[in-house]
């Protein structure tokens, strides 16, 4: 992941929470715009309550792992919101993929659906 495909602005942020369009299930919740830009942003939150800045950085990398591996599956000029829930700490690396990957899946078909009807 290139660093412009980073949000890291606390303003961003706000912004596409504040849209409230989002999906969750029980690990990940994602928020989601459309942007102006031309290609897709990703940000990633942790929240304090997980553990230590040192299993914080740990799930960061593994989600990032994971975007990096999946590219495919975003749309093209959309900004991402990625907050890990608490109950993330009790399973494994490929769950988490697996949990990731379907919840951009329904978010893409979501969009598909949206797009039809108009």
């Amino acid at each position: 992941m290139k660093k412009t495909n980073i949000v890291k602005n606390n303003r961003d942020f706000n912004t596409i929470i504040e849209h409230r369009r989002y999906e969750k299930n029980q690990y990940f919740i994602i928020y989601f715009m459309d942007n102006e830009i031309g290609f897709s942003r990703y940000g990633i939150s942790v929240g304090k309550k997980i553990g230590n800045a040192v299993t914080r950085n740990k799930l960061k990398r593994q989600v990032r792992n994971i975007i990096d591996k999946n590219k495919k599956l975003y749309h093209i000029s959309r900004d991402y919101i990625i907050i890990v829930r608490k109950d993330i700490l009790v399973c494994d690396f490929k769950t988490k993929e697996n949990t990731l990957v379907s919840l951009l899946n329904t978010i893409s078909k979501k969009e598909q659906k949206d797009a039809k009807k108009k």
